[in-house]
């Protein structure tokens, strides 16, 4: 299934149903109308396969940002391994997904971990209510 919209697209592989978090909303307040983005809801085995290709990790992880230029990226979420994360986060699943997004977002906008990330995140997330 894809949803293509305002130079966004969301791609699900999987069968399970997507949680409702306001997607679009949160990739304009954090990019912008003019930055062209893909979320690719994946498998735990394909994601583990990309954090292998391109970050030599033997491990899957929930989620992978990639900017494929300065207004262009991808961002891969696998719901079977969010699930695991919010559950030692102690988020819901829902709200979980939604963090992961900004996460995402926010790395793709040049940041790496650290204060200014977080403050940028804590921002969004109170934004969004997440």
């Amino acid at each position: 299934m894809a949803i293509v919209k305002n130079n966004f697209s969301i791609i699900n592989e999987n069968e399970e149903k997507l949680p409702k978090i306001p997607f679009a909303e949160i990739k304009e307040a954090s990019l912008g109308n003019n930055y062209s983005l893909s979320v690719i809801f994946t498998s735990s085995a394909k994601i583990k396969k990309l954090n292998l290709i391109y970050r030599d990790k033997k491990t899957s992880t929930d989620i992978l940002s990639f900017p494929l230029n300065k207004n262009e990226g991808e961002i891969y979420i696998s719901l079977s391994e969010a699930k695991k994360e919010a559950k030692k986060f102690d988020r819901q699943f829902d709200n979980f997904i939604g963090f992961l997004f900004i996460h995402g977002c926010v790395h793709l906008i040049g940041y790496d971990h650290g204060s200014t990330m977080e403050n940028i995140e804590v921002k969004l997330r109170r934004k969004f209510d997440i």
